[in-house]
């Protein structure tokens, strides 16, 4: 009987100790697949944000630029003339109000055939006497002239000077409008690829209009337009220039005229395409105080044709030199004529093209370097008739020294 209730007895100890075995085995197995399964709020709140990151990792901040990084560059070249050398954009408006009573619109009447034409244009005024500066294209063959200023005053103009070869004119006005200003000429020689600059003028009769760039390329050489002479050191700009900014004034940020705008190339298209030309300030101060003056302008002259140096060139003539003016035609009795220079005295040919050979050479002029045919051109534009010039020039290979004494351009090539 004893024995019965032990056995008994120790059947429902063991029975009770399974239980609790397995009641503590499944407790700690549970506790966990809940907290694996339920995630607390914190913790799906920041996968929610950011799937994928531990719970102590924190957002990536963001950064805050300092001041002068995190503003956008809005200051002009130092170059800037108005009173705090960092000038923002909001200067071009002053320097637009200090600059434009000096620009003038140019409004011409042409009568042809019993018809009356009308053109528009744009000028600066050059001083306090009323004189105007303007492209002689502007006011060529007009019959009236009318100069209209910031203001909306109109006088009526007089041309008093005209030069077809630097297509540049004076007009003159009796009287200023009350409150116009004449503009200063800068240094176009000191002008450098990069700077910014200005248009104020008349584009598509629109008075009183400004755009921004900057100049795009310096030393160019450009038609005349009416003659078959060409226009030395153009300075190029992507400031828009249209129809009728012609004889306007491009302006550095001194708010000093450095060229006065004449073409554009459009590459067909009648408008801007990005690339304009002004004649540069250093032919207007040459020119325009002589057409006050004496009503024209003479302008020394060579007398020849050429190209600048190149491979094929260089190839053809047996030359160990790419730089020089290669003179291909030289007129006869003129300057370079008289003074023993010579053109091209056949082709040869090069690798299936026709070159010519046998010009001499310009590859110094009274000591300068002569690069290319433009340097040679810029060099005697600003000379003087009767002026003589010591030309160094390879002649078949050797070098020679030939003295040129320079004579007016003929009329009849200015026609």
């Amino acid at each position: 009987m004893n024995k019965k209730m032990f056995a008994l007895t120790a059947g429902i100890g063991c029975t009770v100790l399974l239980v609790l075995l397995i009641a503590v085995g499944a407790l700690l197995y549970y506790v966990p697949l809940q907290i694996h399964v339920r995630p607390t709020e914190k913790a799906r709140v920041r996968q929610t944000m950011a799937p994928g990151l531990r719970e102590t990792q924190e957002a990536i901040p963001t950064l805050t630029l300092p001041p002068q990084v995190a503003e956008p560059r809005t200051k002009l070249p130092e170059e800037s003339t108005l009173e705090s050398p960092e000038a923002t954009l909001d200067s071009l408006t002053d320097l637009y109000d200090q600059l434009n009573p000096g620009v003038v619109n140019i409004q011409v009447y042409v009568q042809r055939g019993g018809l009356i034409g009308q053109g528009a244009g744009s000028g600066f005024v050059l001083d306090n006497k009323g004189h105007i500066v303007t492209n002689n294209h502007v006011v060529a063959d007009a019959q009236r002239v009318t100069a209209i200023f910031y203001e909306g005053t109109e006088a009526e103009a007089e041309v008093i000077g005209t030069d077809a070869d630097s297509d540049l004119a004076v007009i003159r006005v009796d009287a200023l409008a009350q409150g116009v200003h004449p503009l200063s000429l800068g240094d176009s020689d000191q002008v450098e690829v990069g700077e910014w600059v200005i248009a104020i003028g008349n584009p598509f009769s629109l008075g009183g209009s400004m755009t921004l760039g900057i100049v795009s390329a310096v030393g160019r050489t450009i038609p005349a337009g009416g003659t078959p002479f060409a226009i030395p050191q153009a300075i190029q700009t992507d400031a828009a220039i249209n129809p009728g900014n012609s004889g306007g004034p491009l302006l550095n940020l001194k708010g000093e005229v450095i060229g006065v705008n004449a073409q554009i190339a459009s590459g067909g298209a009648p408008a801007n395409a990005g690339v304009g030309f002004a004649i540069p300030a250093s032919v207007v101060r040459r020119v325009a105080p002589v057409l006050i003056e004496a009503g024209e302008y003479k302008w020394p002259w060579l007398g020849v044709r050429g190209d600048s140096l190149n491979l094929l060139l260089m190839q053809a003539n047996g030359l160990d030199t790419q730089q020089g003016a290669y003179i291909h035609v030289v007129v006869s009795d003129g300057p370079a004529d008289k003074a023993g220079l010579r053109g091209s005295s056949g082709v040869k040919q090069i690798k299936g093209f026709e070159i010519p050979a046998g010009g001499d050479v310009v590859i110094e002029a009274d000591g300068r370097p002569v690069v290319d045919f433009s340097d040679l051109l810029v060099y005697i534009a600003f000379k003087s008739p009767g002026d003589k010039i010591e030309l160094t020039i390879l002649r078949d290979g050797a070098r020679q020294q030939v003295t040129v004494i320079l004579a007016p351009r003929p009329s009849s090539f200015s026609r």
